[in-house]
């Protein structure tokens, strides 16, 4: 939906289809980061999108670890996301998955050229020269259709049939878990809780875990709870107490009605390439991994961003398909550096920990330890996804994108850009195209006019904002930058070194 939003905006004409006829009640992907916020700015349903929020706001979108059970004597925040807000134009949010779809979903109905198929499914596609035929089907029903398009982007799940009939693989890293997820209520729970600052999530970390959580979220305040957790292998909806189960994470009985049993397999999935010939992929259909840290919705959306305005510049004729391959260059690396130095850095961080140390054996040097943990916010600070080292970005060679960083207000080639003030009081943000912007902090303002005369002779979009006066130049310690469509950083610089259609070639990958 966000990538439908994001080409329909461009005036590319876009059809969704979509198996649910309605979001499906299940409180997935709650935790949005600024990052994430920033895109639904830019696609005109940020105000609705926050309307729909359920947890009221001053419960804060972090969460909380606790040693043991719930209810026990350690416990420290993890995930203050709010500590890095002022390195982005937009706040966090949280809200159900469901109620983000349901935006999205009321969004794209208001521009003309996004068709959607609710309550359809794809069957197969063919692909030809030309482009992309899809077969769908009514997923209650048997009436058929097929589409046709010149590309065909599969966002279908982990389990996606657009990546399968590609022919792409899939390279795993398997836990070797079956973990539940489970929805239930109870009053009870926020009661015992309360004891405790308001969160939106908790974790319960347990030797007996071997470093994997017990991981309790909010879906609202005080009555609406999801839960997921390792499960023995062969556990089904019927063979397990799943409320001594909760019990036991919380560290006492408490009341609740259980409303929805679904099981999910533990592993890191990561597609061998994001694009083979017209078809491209999205999402969880590129990359799969454990819902710890809220990363897995928020890089969809990444992925839609960034494939966004590459396919709206293949189709408007102002880039070479070859763009397109940048996608996976840029996206996929930084995927596997979000596995790999975050979620399952977690994973060997806490198990190693529960594995050293015991309050019952060594009570001073564990709480000593625990004490560290809590002062630890890096798993925020460090989370900074970039494209360094991307054959479309200026900057050093030896560098290659990732999710590891340092969130500044300089501007850096390959990084998202920071927000700041124009002379005129604007926010950088609000003075951004939907092409590329150049902002020139030059006096003379020569730097733009040889990129506006550039721009003209490769009919490429590009908003220049001359502003040799305001504080932004000082902020991004550059006499120029040049912002791409996604607000990620292509070129800086005090005077331009090479020919700015040279420039330009580049960052669309024209060269």
């Amino acid at each position: 939906m966000g990538l439908a939003i994001e080409l329909g905006q461009r005036g590319i004409r876009v059809a969704v289809v979509e198996r649910y006829a309605a979001p499906q009640p299940v409180p997935k992907g709650q935790n949005l980061t600024q990052r994430t916020m920033e895109h639904f700015h830019f696609w005109g349903c940020e105000d609705d999108l926050r309307s729909r929020r359920i947890v009221p706001r001053d419960v804060a979108n972090g969460g909380m670890v606790c040693y043991g059970t719930l209810l026990g004597d350690y416990r420290h925040d993890w995930l203050p996301r709010e500590k890095v807000g002022q390195f982005y134009f937009s706040k966090v949010e949280r809200l159900p998955q469901y109620e983000t779809e349901a935006s999205l979903r009321a969004r794209a109905a208001q521009i003309d050229c996004i068709d959607t198929f609710y309550g359809w499914t794809g069957d197969s596609f063919d692909e030809d020269a030309e482009g992309v035929a899809v077969q769908i089907r009514q997923h209650k029903g048997d009436a058929t259709k097929t589409l046709r398009g010149q590309y065909l982007v599969g966002s279908d799940g982990s389990n996606s049939l657009t990546r399968e009939n590609a022919g792409i693989h899939q390279t795993k890293s398997d836990h070797d878990r079956l973990m539940v997820l489970l929805v239930f209520r109870s009053t009870q729970l926020h009661e015992l809780l309360s004891r405790f600052p308001t969160r939106s999530f908790y974790n319960a970390i347990h030797p007996d875990m071997e470093g994997y959580w017990k991981f309790l979220g909010r879906v609202d305040l005080g009555t609406t709870w999801f839960f997921h957790a390792p499960v023995p292998s062969g556990t089904t909806s019927d063979n397990f107490d799943f409320t001594r189960y909760l019990h036991s994470a919380v560290g006492q009985e408490f009341p609740l009605e259980i409303d929805y049993v679904g099981f999910w397999d533990m592993r890191v999935a990561l597609a061998d390439t994001y694009r083979k010939g017209r078809v491209l992929i999205a999402g969880d259909a590129a990359h799969s991994h454990p819902p710890y840290g809220g990363y897995g919705i928020n890089t969809g959306f990444e992925d839609a961003a960034n494939l966004g305005w590459k396919l709206a510049a293949v189709l408007q004729g102002w880039a070479n398909d070859s763009l397109l391959d940048t996608y996976d260059e840029e996206r996929r690396p930084v995927f596997a550096s979000t596995a790999s130095d975050f979620i399952e850095r977690f994973i060997e961080e806490d198990r190693d920990f529960l594995k050293t140390w015991d309050p019952a054996v060594d009570r001073q040097g564990f709480e000593e330890e625990w004490e560290k943990r809590s002062q630890v916010t890096s798993e925020v600070t460090a989370f900074e996804p970039n494209y360094d080292g991307s054959s479309i970005v200026f900057g050093a060679k030896d560098q290659h994108p990732g999710a590891r960083g340092s969130h500044v207000f300089e501007a850096r080639s390959g990084h998202h850009i920071a927000p700041a003030l124009l002379t005129d009081g604007r926010n950088t943000y609000d003075a951004l195209g939907s092409g590329f912007t150049l902002f020139d902090f030059t006096e003379d303002g020569s730097i733009g006019r040889g990129f506006a005369t550039a721009a003209q002779a490769l009919k490429l979009p590009l908003n220049i904002v001359h502003d040799p006066d305001g504080p932004a130049g000082q902020i991004y310690q550059a006499g120029a930058v040049l912002v791409r469509p996604d607000q990620f950083v292509a070129w800086t610089g005090d005077q331009v070194g090479a020919e700015p259609e040279e420039i330009l070639s580049k960052v669309i990958g024209n060269q």
